[in-house]
């Protein structure tokens, strides 16, 4: 074993550090505690490696430790990209703190990586003096020849600014595993246990909780159940014993509301919210999905509700999953297809339909890098002009956007409320970032969620009078509030009507190419959508002194790195508001008018500039424009440094600029 004794906390620029504690392992050795703030820890290996999974196991430990956390999973798109290559790589970053924080963090304060193609992706993120713990049997001359490393890292020098510890993880977990009669290989498998249970023993996790999901997830295979066990109690074991860590680290668990709370990822938060909705409006929840990433989980997840009145579909292409949807919301269900970009482009036909017919749908994008199939595993935000104009003719629909992982939830049940009120489907545009981090959310109380029976009232009976006097039912007569058509389910005596693309005559629904009649159905479904506005609360406005000259305005995952950058600023005593937006069509209807109140607007965005279309056309304001389509969130040091820089624009400072290196939020 090589490499430095990390006796130094990582780097943490709030000064939180406390006065190591002394205590003692086993056989005598003498080791502290000490307390940190917050922490943020990346683990990379190769994407056999098990890091999604030692990452999640984490992060659940940590969560039910009580922390605050937010994580940042980051994977290949290849299924099985060549052993040790650098794009096999993949990553799981996760911040937990004794606060709230809004981010995963811009970069680690303690790097694991599991071979020479982890280290050298990642190395370079890891600021100098941070901790490096790197597996030393993967740095073998093979796996260095992969990734273009001409000698050994570990020996020739070139780590000396980092705190590194090399551990033979994958021999030692062979060792622990020696009388558990698997072969080498099955046991190697293990060696992600091992890691997780040097790192339970580091930062004081809870380790109950892994041995029973490893004991769950291999149930029908105890012999491996028991070995990931063992290789798990080992690393924690070790960590307890070596000299090589004679430093463990102390997080406290961060001040909550009271309630009951579960770690949860967006796209399993958003598909609860999904079920919530078909609870709460007495409806089936129908899903009809082709997989496609990062939306598949949303199918997974919603496959296992059954009990609550959903069923899922999984078609054979994006057009038969909208399709079968639309179906079902003829059929008086709460109709839903999840996709990401491409599958919405595939889905835009049926989108119009329902835009025609006038029926409730829930459309997910979790939206991911494009054009075409692009970057299928990391996160975006360019599909939202799609989501707005990507239909043939005049064909608004509705659009909203959650700003965090659990967000997610309260973001499908307002998208089920919108549908049901007002007979039209909804696009809702989560992206991967959202989809697959995770965060504590409190369970809410199901009473406490929006009562939307209210919203379903299928005709049942004739609303209307035929020329002749005699009963009719009218399928376009309108709700006088909502403008939202009447909802008859097929087979319904006497509520016989027709269905389809063609253009509708005002309440008989029937086919009219009249251009009067065409010009005011065009002009009533966009007041339909517009008249939305008024169920909208107003724009919710952070400017803690309401005296800020500059605003940043967001939509969707940018809301964690744009209020971890508004704290930086804050902290620094300049003035910023934040105004994030889940509506985006219609916006609220205030919005113009909280727009006007600032000498300057910013619009970060992973995009080139959606959203600050869109602003500019509506309300004439010079939105300033700042974009990135890198495949990952911002950092919260980039955004507070474009932000000091705007109100040093619109009045200098008197203050310190420092604010760009300041703590992670």
């Amino acid at each position: 074993m090589t490499g430095t004794n990390p006796t130094v906390a990582p780097s943490d620029s709030n000064g939180a550090l406390a006065t190591p504690v002394p205590s003692s392992a086993p056989g005598g050795l003498v080791k502290s505690v000490v307390e940190l703030d917050r922490v943020v820890i990346r683990l990379a290996g190769d994407s056999g490696d098990g890091m999604q999974l030692t990452g999640n196991r984490f992060t659940s430990e940590t969560a039910s430790f009580g922390n605050d956390l937010k994580t940042l999973p980051n994977f290949p798109a290849e299924i099985r990209a060549p052993t040790g290559t650098l794009p096999g790589v993949s990553s799981f970053q996760l911040q937990f703190a004794d606060h709230d924080v809004m981010t995963p963090g811009d970069a680690p304060d303690v790097l694991v990586a599991m071979n020479p193609a982890a280290l050298k992706a990642n190395l370079s993120e890891l600021p100098g003096g941070g901790l490096l713990i790197v597996d030393s049997d993967e740095f073998t001359p093979r796996n260095l020849a992969k990734v273009g490393y001409a000698t050994n890292p570990l020996e020739d020098g070139s780590l000396e600014g980092w705190q590194t510890v090399s551990v033979p993880l994958t021999s030692m977990t062979l060792e622990a595993l020696a009388d558990s009669g698997l072969g080498k290989k099955e046991a190697e498998r293990s060696k992600n246990m091992f890691t997780l249970g040097l790192l339970s023993w580091m930062y004081h996790r809870p380790t109950e909780g892994t041995i029973r999901f490893l004991e769950r997830q291999f149930r029908r295979k105890p012999e491996i159940a028991a070995a990931n066990i063992a290789a798990f109690r080992a690393g924690y074991n070790y960590g307890d014993t070596t000299e090589a860590f004679a430093v463990s680290y102390e997080i406290k668990p961060a001040p909550m509301k009271p309630g009951r709370y579960r770690n949860i990822s967006g796209n399993q938060a958003l598909a609860l919210g999904l079920v919530a909705a078909g609870q709460r409006s007495g409806l089936p929840v129908f899903l009809g999905a082709y997989p496609i990433t990062p939306a598949s989980d949303i199918l997974h997840e919603l496959s296992r509700h059954k009990a609550f009145g959903v069923r899922t579909f999984q078609a054979e292409d994006e057009i038969a999953g909208i399709g079968a949807a639309l179906g079902a919301s003829f059929g008086g269900a709460l109709g839903i297809t999840t996709t990401s970009g491409p599958g919405v482009s595939l889905k835009s036909e049926a989108l119009g339909l329902a835009v025609m017919t006038e029926l409730p749908l829930v459309v997910v994008d979790v939206q991911r890098g494009g054009p075409s199939t692009g970057l299928p595993t990391k996160t975006e935000q360019s599909d939202l002009l799609q989501a707005m104009f990507g239909r043939n003719g005049e064909a608004p629909v509705p659009v909203i956007a959650p700003r965090s992982p659990g967000d997610c939830f309260d973001a499908a049940v307002e998208a089920a409320r919108i549908a049901l009120t007002y007979r039209t489907p909804v696009m809702l545009l989560s992206d991967g970032y959202l989809a697959n981090g995770a965060e504590p959310w409190a369970i809410p109380d199901a009473d406490s969620l929006p009562d939307l029976t209210s919203a379903v009232a299928f005709a049942t009976e004739p609303n209307g009078s035929a020329p002749d006097g005699t009963p009719e039912f009218l399928p376009y007569l309108r709700d006088p509030e909502t403008l939202a058509r009447a909802w008859a389910i097929p087979g319904t005596a006497g509520m016989q009507h027709r269905i389809g693309g063609l253009e509708k005559a005002d309440k008989t629904g029937n086919i009219s190419y009249d251009p009067a009649n065409h010009d005011f159905m065009t002009r009533t479904r966009q007041a339909k959508i517009d008249g939305i506005a008024a169920s909208i609360p107003p724009t919710d406005v952070d400017d803690p002194d309401g005296d800020a000259r500059v605003a940043v305005i967001g939509w969707g995952s940018t809301y964690g790195p744009i209020g971890a950058a508004a704290r930086r600023i804050r902290s620094s005593g300049r003035k910023v508001a934040q105004i994030h937006l889940r509506h985006i069509n219609p916006f609220p209807a205030d919005l113009g008018e909280v727009l006007a109140r600032y000498d300057r607007v910013i619009c970060p965005e992973m995009n080139l500039g959606q959203l600050s279309l869109l602003l500019r056309a509506k309300y004439l304001v010079d939105v300033q424009s700042h974009t990135q389509v890198r495949g990952l969130p911002f950092r919260a040091a980039e955004l507070a440094a474009v932000i000091q820089d705007a109100i040093d624009t619109v009045q200098p400072a008197a203050v310190d600029h420092a604010v760009a290196n300041g703590a992670q939020q």
